[in-house]
């Protein structure tokens, strides 16, 4: 879904979970919209995103929405389709709010450029500021900036590392293929 418009939630729930990529944090609002899905070893930057997007918003320890969690885990048995039900709401300017809409026109199993995803958002010559966008997105996975490789074919940075980046566009390239000879 797309984000709404970046209200100040009251309240922002921080949650720790296990994955296949190892322990995740997951940080929603309440009511239930995911604001941040990241990596337990990034969580400094998790912590600085949530005080850049919301200031001092409270982040407190809690229960993740059950629903969220059931995505999630529907997302890495092989349903790569699921994250598109799932409700995330950033704040972020405006420039970076259509970038990380434009990630979640990247279909699954498939990839896109910094370039491509500039003319993506009608922004041709904004390749850089598309990259800046594109590595603060504080929504990964639901959001999939994991999608944006290099011109040439190579995997860039991600936030949570070039493995994790493979193992994700791998899994999902499985899924991909597997729907497709369906």
């Amino acid at each position: 879904m797309t984000a709404r418009p970046d209200d100040m939630p009251q309240t922002l729930i921080l949650t720790r979970l296990d994955g296949p990529l190892g322990a995740m944090l997951l940080v929603t609002d309440e009511a239930g919209a995911v604001r941040a899905l990241d990596f337990a070893d990034f969580e400094s930057r998790t912590q600085r995103l949530m005080r850049l997007h919301y200031g001092a918003t409270p982040l407190v320890a809690g229960a993740p929405p059950a629903e969220i969690v059931v995505v999630l885990e529907r997302y890495f048995a092989g349903d790569a389709g699921a994250l598109s039900t799932v409700h995330w709401a950033t704040g972020g300017t405006d420039f970076q709010r259509s970038v990380w809409r434009a990630l979640t026109e990247i279909p699954v199993g498939e990839t896109d450029s910094y370039a491509g995803l500039a003319a993506r958002i009608g922004r041709p010559t904004a390749v850089r500021a598309v990259g800046l966008a594109n590595g603060s997105n504080p929504v990964g996975i639901i959001v999939p900036c994991h999608r944006v490789i290099g011109k040439s074919g190579a995997l860039t940075g991600y936030a949570g590392g070039v493995e994790r980046k493979r193992w994700l566009l791998d899994h999902e390239r499985r899924w991909a293929e597997r729907r497709v000879a369906a």
